[in-house]
C-alpha cells in the first residue's frame, strides 16, 4: 500500500472516533508544526473559552425569561466583587455577598433554594439556565421551592450565605463552570444541605458537564439532582458521605445500607 493510501486510511480512523468526543485527537503534522487548519481551531476555541469568561451576564434578562415561563421573578443578588475584573483577580470577594445585598430575601424557609450563578461562563448559565431550571422544578415536584435568586460575580459559596438566608432545607447553586477549550458553556449545579456560612466543597455535591447534546442533558441532570436531595434529607447531609448511584439502581448510597430514591 503506498504512503498515501496509509495516510487516508489514518484519517479515516481519526475522523471516526472524533465523532465520539470533543477532546482533540490526532492533530496531524505539517512539517514540524501542527496544519493550519488545526491552530485556526485552537485560537476559535481559546476565544470562545476567553469570552465565555468576560462577558457578563445580563441578570435582568435572564430574570425576565424566568419570569415569563411562570416561575416568578427571580431576586437579584451580587458578590463584593464590583466587576468581572475584579471577579477574576479575587476569587474570595465571589463567596461573600455585596453589603445589603441579601436585604431582598425573604427568610420564609422552604424545602429548596435554587440560585442562578454566572460563575466562570455567565455563557453557560444564558445558553442553558432556562430550560435546565424548567427541568428541575419538573424533577422537585412537592417540595416547596423558595423564591428563585439569580446571582452575579458569584462564586458557589455566595450559595451558602443565600440559603441560610433564605432559611431553606437544601440549597442548589446553578452556575457556569470553568470553560476549557473543548467545552465554554457548561453549566454545574451544587447542592448543599443545611447551607451555612462557612460550608466546605466536601460537604457539597456536584452534578456537572451539562451542556446538552454533547455533555449531561437536562432532564438527566434534574433526575441525578431529584435523587441526591431526597438522598441528603434522609441522611441529614451532603457532600463526602451522599453518593449518586441513580446509574446503579436509582438509589443514593450513605452511610450504612443504600437509600431508596
Amino acid at each position: 500500500m503506498s504512503d498515501i493510501a496509509n495516510n487516508g486510511a489514518a484519517h479515516d480512523i481519526w475522523d471516526a472516533l472524533r465523532r465520539s468526543t470533543q477532546s482533540r485527537i490526532g492533530l496531524g503534522r505539517s512539517g514540524d508544526a501542527l496544519p493550519t487548519t488545526r491552530v485556526l481551531e485552537f485560537g476559535t476555541a481559546h476565544a470562545a473559552a476567553r469570552d465565555a469568561v468576560h462577558t457578563p451576564l445580563d441578570a435582568r434578562a435572564l430574570a425576565g425569561r424566568i419570569d415569563g415561563l411562570g416561575l416568578g421573578t427571580p431576586l437579584l443578588v451580587t458578590s463584593r466583587a464590583a466587576d468581572r475584573s475584579e471577579y477574576l483577580r479575587r476569587p474570595d470577594l465571589g463567596r461573600a455577598p455585596a453589603e445589603g445585598a441579601l436585604d431582598v430575601l425573604p427568610g420564609s424557609g422552604g424545602d429548596i433554594g435554587i440560585v442562578l450563578a454566572d460563575g466562570l461562563s455567565p455563557r453557560a448559565l444564558d445558553d442553558h439556565g432556562v430550560p435546565l431550571l424548567q427541568a428541575l422544578h419538573q424533577r422537585l415536584r412537592g417540595y416547596s421551592i423558595a423564591p428563585l435568586v439569580v446571582a452575579t460575580q458569584a462564586r458557589v459559596a455566595l450559595g451558602d450565605h443565600i440559603g441560610a438566608a433564605l432559611g431553606v432545607d437544601t440549597v442548589l447553586v446553578l452556575i457556569g463552570e470553568r470553560p476549557g477549550l473543548s467545552v465554554a458553556d457548561s453549566v454545574g449545579i451544587y447542592l448543599t444541605h443545611n447551607p451555612i456560612v462557612g460550608c466546605t466543597d466536601a460537604q457539597r455535591n456536584c452534578v456537572s458537564n451539562i451542556h446538552p447534546p454533547e455533555g449531561l442533558g437536562y432532564d438527566q441532570a434534574a433526575q441525578v439532582v431529584a435523587a441526591l436531595v431526597a438522598g441528603a434529607r434522609q441522611i441529614g447531609r451532603s457532600g463526602v458521605d451522599l453518593k449518586d448511584m441513580t446509574g446503579a439502581g436509582s438509589q443514593i448510597e450513605g452511610p450504612g445500607p443504600a437509600l431508596s430514591t
